[in-house]
């Protein structure tokens, strides 16, 4: 019996305002929700395409990977849009509540890391930083939408590389054409599109005076 695909998760894209701005850490916090998202939907889509993604160690592994993946995009974006320190304090702030919510999750589901082994959390931080550089490595273009980013082919074909390694043997052989072709577009499509209104929310035009001044 087939499955219905899972649908896209509606995203909270527009977020109140207090005073002219919010800080790059503040934005960091609604990011990391965004960004848990579509991993999450990146992992249920994946799962409903057939590949065998057990829940337990291997769910972790796969999602840890895609985080680590749309961490490397939002930064680009954030490059676009915000000056070298507000982008460092987005960006770090940013890994540091997916680190948060990433731990909270596996103690729940699979009980806290070994004592005297790195929390989750330490452990995704860890990944993170490691492939920083790694995705520095690969160029992309400017999206559609002014201060948006388009991985290259590079980028996403690193990122399917590092998903084959989560996956059962059996099912490499396809997980890269899989991520390539679509997973990774669909979640860099829902990132930038959040991630824009996030960080470049529209204009609200000015409220009229009740009281003429005539």
């Amino acid at each position: 019996m087939a499955f219905p695909a899972p649908p896209s998760p509606r995203l909270k894209t527009q977020w109140f305002r207090h005073g002219d701005s919010r800080g790059a850490a503040q934005h960091a916090s609604a990011a990391a929700f965004i960004v848990w998202r579509v991993g999450r939907h990146t992992l249920d889509r994946t799962r409903h395409a057939g590949f065998d993604v057990e829940l337990g160690a291997p769910y972790f592994r796969f999602l840890r990977e895609v985080l680590a993946f749309l961490v490397a995009v939002a930064d680009r974006i954030a490059h676009a849009r915000l000056d070298a320190a507000r982008r460092v304090e987005f960006t770090g702030s940013l890994v540091h509540h997916l680190a948060r919510v990433l731990q909270d999750s596996e103690d729940d589901l699979i009980g806290a890391a070994p004592a005297g082994e790195p929390s989750h959390a330490d452990s995704f931080i860890d990944l993170v930083n490691e492939l920083a550089g790694h995705y520095a490595e690969f160029d992309g273009e400017p999206g559609e939408r002014a201060g948006t980013f388009q991985p290259g082919f590079a980028f996403l074909r690193y990122f399917g590389s590092r998903i084959e390694a989560t996956l059962p043997p059996g099912q490499r052989r396809w997980a890269q054409d899989q991520m390539i072709a679509v997973q990774a577009p669909e979640a860099v499509e829902m990132l930038q599109r959040s991630l824009a209104d996030l960080l470049d929310p529209p204009k609200r035009a000015p409220r009229r005076s009740a009281v003429s001044g005539e």
